[in-house]
């Protein structure tokens, strides 16, 4: 859940500080619950690399199917490339672009050697895209005038250390200070020894607040899952009712979105069809990062070394940081609405948008986090990363293009993100003229 974006990184990237003028390197990924980096999708780190990244779309000879879009014929080698030289298992990949051509491939199977491919329907966790769902229904209650973004947390939650001076906005653009939860030992040693436990929200917020704040409230940006797992408590406590209700009945029945799902902490399964998903480190051995040892690198590459299969891992410790779970048609349509409207009021869609700053203010442009919102370049969205799955959903609004891509395998062997790698490839031929 690291966020890689971990958003770029959906999300748990371990301990990312810095402030929004400062070069977004943090030491860690934001979500990693180690490794699980708990991913992190929005870890300041997939945003930097994003920016910074060295993967391009491929000029090699087309392979994509007779009648496919021409970014499709160009792309595909490199997205093959991609996917075999981070030892991803399996991945697919949705464009949506009335004036490119929509697209769609998937690459890969849902097991390990295995022979039976992976789907377009298949259902993946999602990891920090969650913080979407998360961060829409709190605006969504700003909408109707049952919070403002201007409360402060004491309001809510009187336990918070320092409430009264933090913000619910602070909480949604990551600039509260609060500790990130996901980067503590314990709670990684406990993810590596007891994968099935159920852990409860309640559980997760303490960890946060034990540990000292990075820096008082607005002074900084911290890509914290701590953040989110307040937010998801303040839901439940404004509107009376169970975060996974409110998702459902605010987002997923209001777009038709019937293939996504907010699980309960003790349920670790994933709807079918589903792949089995596959991390090569453990959370305590990546929770200062996810670069692998070369022989593991290699290991991997060669697909000699298996993989963990930790499919069925209980991901209630992501809770509304990062436990959703959805597919790539799913994500496309929602992160249209989450960009293009339909989810919140025209005004305060703006002020979301308008809300995401660049991580280099001399270059508007970049890479940058707002309101549960993350831009990459031209598309606004998020991305997401629990161990074993990365997944990428982005939108732009003004030439009307949606990206969405996931992977089975996450991170890879060498610390990158895969679907965010897949999904700049992808990105850098739409707009290649």
């Amino acid at each position: 859940m690291s966020p890689s974006l971990d958003v770029m990184s959906g999300g748990p990237v371990g301990r990312s500080f810095m402030t929004p003028a400062a070069p977004p390197f943090p030491p860690r990924r934001p979500w990693s619950a180690g490794m699980v980096t708990a991913s992190a999708a929005v870890a300041v780190l997939v945003l930097a690399l994003w920016s910074s990244g060295t993967a391009g779309a491929s000029t090699g000879a087309a392979a994509a199917p007779p009648g496919a879009p021409a970014y499709a014929r160009a792309v595909l080698p490199e997205l093959e490339r991609l996917v075999s030289d981070m030892a991803v298992t399996g991945a697919v990949v949705l464009v949506r672009s009335p004036e490119h051509g929509s697209w769609t491939t998937t690459i890969g199977t849902r097991t390990w050697h295995g022979t039976e491919p992976v789907g377009l329907a298949d259902h993946v966790r999602v990891g920090s895209n969650t913080k979407t769902w998360t961060g829409t229904v709190i605006l969504q209650l700003v909408d109707e005038g049952r919070i403002s973004l201007d409360d402060p947390v004491s309001r809510y939650r009187p336990d918070v250390p320092n409430g009264e001076h933090i913000t619910i906005a602070q909480l949604l653009d990551m600039s509260s200070g609060l500790a990130n939860y996901s980067t503590d030992l314990e709670l990684n040693e406990q993810l590596d020894d007891n994968p099935s436990r159920a852990w409860s929200p309640a559980e997760l917020l303490a960890i946060g607040l034990a540990e000292p704040p990075a820096f008082p409230p607005g002074a900084g940006f911290l890509y914290s899952n701590t953040n989110y797992v307040l937010l998801g408590l303040i839901i439940e406590q404004v509107t009376g009712m169970p975060v996974a209700q409110a998702f459902q009945e605010r987002i997923f029945d209001r777009l038709g979105l019937t293939e996504s799902s907010f699980p309960a902490l003790t349920d670790a399964s994933i709807p079918e069809p589903h792949p089995q998903t596959y991390t090569f480190g453990t959370n305590v051995e990546t929770i200062d990062g996810n670069v692998l040892p070369p022989e593991v690198q290699e290991g991997a590459r060669a697909g000699t070394l298996e993989p963990m299969d930790v499919t069925d891992v209980n991901p209630s410790w992501a809770w509304t940081a990062g436990a959703g779970i959805s597919t790539a048609g799913d994500l496309a349509s929602y992160v249209e609405a989450l960009v293009g409207g339909g989810l919140l009021s025209p005004e305060l869609l703006q002020a979301r948008i308008a809300s995401v700053q660049p991580f280099d203010p001399a270059d508007p442009a970049s890479a940058g986090y707002g309101l549960a919102l993350a831009r990459f370049g031209p598309l606004y969205g998020h991305t997401g990363e629990l161990p074993g799955t990365n997944s990428f959903m982005g939108h732009d609004p003004d030439e009307d293009i949606t990206v969405v891509t996931w992977t089975s395998t996450a991170p890879a062997p060498d610390g990158r993100d895969p679907a965010v790698e897949l999904a700049r490839a992808v990105v850098t031929e739409l707009y290649a003229d």
